[in-house]
């Protein structure tokens, strides 16, 4: 894995802002979205793109327990723009090896030691705070964070209902109007409005750090508020995993009085298809802090939970065993798999992670492992593993691990924001993974410490051992909504499907709603560097030839393409890794048919397409699939045929001559 680098294209030099009085002015380079900000009795912030206002005038700003209060009653003494246009080598490309990273840049210094840096870029607008105080620390009581619209725009709000703030971010979208979400209902974020001109504005924070997430309240109008978890003061643990908070500080953060703040970030997109490309969160990220890095490799999992080990078929008998995960490194290192995963069950209780189920013999298993070139990877409750990181980490390392699943974390607030980089940081110094599970969105750490692969933060695959929610309809709008903010474990992989008519919730054998080629398109389509094979390897087995089509698809892009789609409808997407192309679409409960013109193909190559098309039946016996393959050449149209829940995905590959 090669080291992250800043390419710096061109810097323009420092000249003095537009603005006129009370107000400055920031255009994107490409002169469509402009940033207004009014210095008033509070500071305020407009957007628009073209002739369209997407934001009305909307207060920013910061109340300290000293009375110095960022952005209320602002004395500017200087402003200045820039522009920066560079290259970023991502270590881990989610989307893109190299990004673009050109923008344009307002920065209002005022009287009281702070500032306010905004961003216009082409595909977005973004602002932070920026603080120079002398005290070492300071409580942060509040922060002021409004977006005031126009109109009453269709609005996709992932539903939250804990009044304490701790969530898992597995959200259901509920596809509603701005204005029916009433002021003591809240959302965690990503969260999407779309225009009446159908400009998507996708709303989330990035390079958040030593700070709690914020979360969205309506207005019962056509505003949404932020408001953010307080520090805790006191709390209890209820059984092994479930934290319930007693008392709370009257602040916010306790923090550093020279910092800056997280980035507050709409995305701009014309097209919903657009989000898919879009990687502003990744752009206002830290950069990577790692000396090293060549030792992080993203790969696919064969995964044991979801499947409950109902493996089949063999001269053992299934469970949390030696034999039993020594069959899922055979089955990994047969078709290539880089990880598989030892989830809840390897250690006698949650609590104690130096005593390992007896059924398990760890020396025999890792050894085997390292023989089959395949790596472990261990689940961990997040409260145990904070009560000795260090001292876990070091054994888990010494047993030849190669990363850490992370669960149960179901905070937002500055503390739990702390303990991710803690554990981001100290395995990479012992050179561990990290997949955060039961984790808030992604915000940037994974570009800071590109060792953290993966968030889930998704309400996924999992739920259908105990839901009915995970619907194809559900599978359409994460694409543009919660994998927009970062790398997303959904889990994918049910080779047991069924129609919306058959389905039935099974714990310890599930299946998953819509077709089979839907869950091969989630390969392509869903991004995550640690990407799950959900099923049963007996499952898997059974099938090779399918089996073999999705063990091929990467895990990490150098390139990605939006094909087209609508939220809660369609999804398609083209990503490139080295000299091959993969295509993946799906739809919802809805038959369709999509045409594409193959032109980001290398012009007068031709390709072998191999791909996995819904089966005649499949609205009827949703795992009817075809495999097949065909030439295809650039400039090419290729029809996409989908069933109900349905899906379609492709790997092209360069023919030789």
């Amino acid at each position: 894995m090669k080291i992250a680098l800043i390419v710096t294209v061109f810097m323009v030099l420092l000249f003095p802002s537009r603005g006129n009085g009370n107000t400055h002015e920031l255009i994107s380079p490409d002169g469509e979205i402009r940033v207004v900000v009014h210095v008033e009795d509070q500071l305020r912030w407009s957007v628009y793109r073209g002739g369209e206002r997407l934001l009305l005038p909307s207060p920013l700003g910061i109340r300290t327990a000293t009375g110095n209060n960022p952005g209320y009653n602002p004395r500017v003494r200087r402003s200045s723009e820039n522009q920066v246009s560079e290259v970023i080598e991502a270590v881990v490309p989610v989307k893109k090896r190299f990004i673009d990273n050109t923008y344009n840049r307002l920065l209002i210094e005022f009287r009281d030691g702070y500032s306010v840096e905004f961003r216009a870029y082409n595909r977005g607008v973004a602002y932070r705070f920026i603080t120079d105080f002398p005290e070492s620390l300071i409580e942060i009581v509040n922060e002021t964070i409004e977006f005031n619209f126009e109109a009453n725009h269709r609005f996709f709000w992932p539903v939250e209902s804990s009044p304490t703030f701790q969530s898992h971010y597995e959200n259901l979208y509920e596809d509603i109007r701005l204005a029916n979400l009433g002021e003591d209902e809240y959302g965690a974020l990503p969260m999407l409005l779309i225009t009446e001109r159908n400009t998507h504005i996708l709303l989330t924070e990035a390079d958040l750090y030593d700070y709690p997430n914020f979360f969205l309240f309506g207005s019962g109008a056509n505003r949404l508020t932020g408001e953010f978890p307080p520090v805790i003061r006191e709390s209890t643990q209820r059984g092994d995993r479930q934290e319930i908070i007693i008392e709370n500080e009257e602040f916010i953060a306790r923090t550093s009085g020279r910092r800056t703040y997280p980035w507050r970030i709409m995305k701009i997109e014309t097209k919903a298809a657009g989000l898919l490309e879009n990687e502003l969160v990744y752009k206002l990220s830290t950069p990577n802090v790692l000396p090293r890095t060549d030792w992080i490799k993203p790969g696919k999992v064969a995964w044991d939970w979801w499947n409950a080990n109902n493996i089949y078929g063999v001269d053992f008998r299934a469970g949390i065993n030696t034999d039993t995960y020594k069959y899922y490194i055979d089955f990994a290192s047969e078709y290539g798999l880089e990880y598989i995963i030892l989830d809840e069950g390897w250690t006698i209780t949650t609590q104690d992670l130096t005593r390992p189920n007896p059924d398990i013999d760890l020396d025999e298993l890792f050894s085997y492992a390292e023989q089959m070139n395949v790596g472990i990877v261990l689940w961990v409750l997040g409260n145990a593993l904070d009560r000795e990181l260090e001292g876990a980490l070091d054994r888990f390392a010494a047993w030849g691990a190669k990363g850490i699943k992370v669960d149960f974390m179901v905070r937002a607030d500055q503390d739990m924001v702390n303990y991710y980089e803690r554990v981001a940081a100290a395995a990479a110094e012992r050179e561990l993974l990290v997949n955060f599970h039961g984790s808030y969105k992604p915000v940037g750490l994974n570009r800071k410490y590109p060792n953290v692969l993966t968030y889930e933060g998704v309400q996924g695959l999992e739920n259908h051992k105990w839901s009915d929610n995970i619907t194809p309809r559900h599978n359409v709008t994460l694409p543009f909504i919660r994998m927009a903010a970062g790398p997303m474990d959904y889990t994918p992989g049910a080779m047991i499907n069924a129609t919306q008519d058959n389905f039935c919730i099974r714990y310890t054998e599930p299946m998953s709603q819509g077709t089979r080629a839907h869950q091969a398109a989630m390969y392509v389509m869903y991004e995550s560097p640690m990407q799950m094979l959900a099923d049963n390897p007996s499952n898997y087995l059974r099938e090779p030839e399918y089996t073999g089509f999705i063990s091929r698809m990467p895990v990490i892009w150098d390139k990605t393409i939006g094909l087209g789609g609508r939220v809660g409808e369609y999804a398609a997407v083209a990503r490139q890794y080295q000299d091959k192309w993969y295509i993946g679409a799906m739809t919802n409960w809805q038959e369709r048919t999509l045409e594409f013109e193959l032109d980001f193909l290398d012009n007068g190559e031709a390709y072998r397409m191999d791909f996995v098309m819904d089966g005649p039946n499949a609205d009827r016996q949703a795992m009817d699939h075809i495999i097949d393959s065909k030439t295809i050449r650039a400039g090419d149209k290729i029809v996409i045929e989908m069933a109900e829940g349905g899906g379609w995905a492709a790997i092209l590959s360069p023919v030789q001559n």
